[in-house]
């Protein structure tokens, strides 16, 4: 899962952005309204975490910005302003939730994987091919009715590939569904590695991993 939190209190951010990492969940930080676009303009995210009050404009703006365009990103908001007016006027422009300044990290979580999930359920229940079942809700899934034992990383590289299935995926498309901005000691060939234990517990089912170099990597059935 990867999240954008636009948020101008660094201290608090920073906070949420170790406490996700902890819990396998890649979380970009955005300082303002301007970053926030500049980040959504080269990455896609699982969920938003936004401010309301932020040094360059109102999240709701931000928001207000996004539903316009089309954009259904789940959206929880973060924010000291708790009045039931506030709360009313973040839903009506689109919030899926809405959690109040201070909150427990552990709750913060919860709701947010809440979001994801709902959003999963939105859009499939399950992926299918041949013998491998994926369920998008917990990046779940199971091989020939068998549970696979996923790590965090190789499920989100199984997420972007099976969901793109057909298509090759280049090495920096699966790299951005795992790492953040922050994490620029990571090279894109670190990708490799989940890639081969992915092939390593496809082996024998008929699911490949197909390469073609400098193009990148595509998930199919062997006929």
């Amino acid at each position: 899962m990867r999240v954008l939190m636009i948020e101008d209190a660094e201290d608090l951010a920073e906070g949420v952005v170790a406490h996700l990492g902890r819990s396998g969940v890649v979380c970009d930080l955005a300082t303002s309204v301007e970053a926030a676009h500049d980040f959504r303009a080269v990455q896609s995210y699982d969920a938003i975490l936004l401010d309301i009050n932020l040094p360059d404009g109102s999240g709701l703006g931000f928001l207000d910005r996004i539903r316009a365009a089309g954009d259904r990103t789940p959206v929880l908001m973060l924010t000291a302003l708790t009045a039931v007016e506030d709360r009313v006027a973040a839903l009506d422009k689109g919030a899926d939730d809405y959690l109040g300044k201070p909150f427990d990290q552990r709750e913060l979580e919860a709701r947010l994987r809440a979001l994801v999930r709902r959003d999963a359920d939105r859009k499939s229940e399950q992926l299918t091919l041949g013998p491998l079942v994926y369920a998008p809700k917990d990046r779940s899934a199971t091989l020939g009715g068998k549970r696979l034992n996923l790590t965090a990383r190789e499920a989100a590289v199984l997420d972007a590939l099976i969901r793109h299935e057909g298509q090759f995926l280049s090495k920096a498309r699966l790299y951005d569904s795992l790492y953040g901005f922050e994490d620029a000691d990571v090279g894109v060939n670190a990708i490799e590695l989940y890639i081969a234990r992915l092939r390593k517990k496809f082996s024998g089912s008929g699911v490949t991993i197909t390469t073609q170099r400098g193009v990148g990597y595509r998930i199919g059935l062997h006929v």
